[in-house]
């Protein structure tokens, strides 16, 4: 009984995250790992998970639930016919790699370097979204390899590093070269698919026989949050895509950024403090 009122709260937390994250996940094709991460995070250290390995494991966690809220959200996008599939096909190689370079990465570094990556990088989007001019722009159509192929690697690293479904990183890559907010949104949904498959693997493997993971965790994934997780953020991602359809571009980039600034502050004071 008494373990029952201990864990109680941190279910209802996880169930309150997994609803945001499925309905932020449809809206902004992001996966939902932007809001999951930090809720992990705390959530796992409410548990008494040991500080070296919390941060590892909300980042391999959020990546094993973007699976299927990805896969859901790009389906649901691309039934609106505004996926821009020859990106994803020009990506399929350069985006797994880039999130597996990120978790050999994230298996090396420390959990106060993993904060600071994710809060300096999503600030960083946020002032882009918030403050976003149309003449902000760097060409008028997507650039031709040698550098799409790597930017696609650079959102591979930058995303399998926070956790998130590449969604945010996509959607100013795309905007900056003169793609809509809305078909950046709907593209980012199949670069989490991109993201979240290879990024599993490379967490389980980065954290293969560390000590002092909770129990159902293989390697840097806890199935319990996941299994807890996927069916609310599976539920909420098709409302969040109807809702993207149904908002101005300039109200999409407002809350993206606010969004972004809360929780890139939030995981600054977790470092100082």
């Amino acid at each position: 009984m008494h373990f029952a009122a201990e864990i109680l709260p941190f279910i209802l937390a996880l169930v309150a995250g997994g609803m945001v994250a499925g309905l932020l996940a449809g809206m902004f094709g992001i996966g939902g790992g932007a809001i999951l991460v930090p809720i992990f995070f705390h959530v796992f250290g409410l548990l008494g998970i040991a500080e070296d390995v919390r941060m590892q494991l909300a980042l391999g966690t959020s990546l094993a639930i973007i699976v299927p809220t990805s896969i859901r959200s790009f389906m649901a996008h691309r039934q609106r016919g505004s996926v821009d599939t020859a990106l994803l096909r020009g990506w399929i190689v350069a985006v797994p790699l880039g999130t597996l370079i990120a978790t050999v990465i994230a298996a090396k570094a420390s959990s106060v370097e993993l904060r600071l990556i994710f809060a300096v990088i999503a600030l960083a989007l946020a002032f882009r979204m918030i403050f976003n001019r149309a003449s902000w722009k760097l060409g008028d159509d997507l650039p031709g390899n040698p550098l799409k192929f790597m930017v696609g690697t650079g959102i591979g690293v930058l995303s399998g590093l926070m956790g998130i479904g590449g969604g945010v990183l996509n959607n100013t890559f795309m905007t900056l070269y003169g793609r809509s907010i809305h078909q950046a949104v709907a593209t980012s949904s199949g670069v989490g698919v991109l993201i979240s498959l290879p990024g599993l693997a490379g967490y389980v493997w980065g954290g293969w026989g560390v000590p002092g993971l909770p129990p159902f965790s293989t390697g840097y994934i806890n199935w319990l949050a996941v299994l807890l997780l996927i069916p609310i953020t599976l539920y909420m991602a098709p409302i969040g895509a109807r809702l993207a359809h149904a908002m101005s571009k300039r109200q999409l980039e407002a809350g993206f950024g606010i969004f972004l600034i809360v929780i890139s502050l939030q995981f600054f004071l977790t470092v100082i403090l």
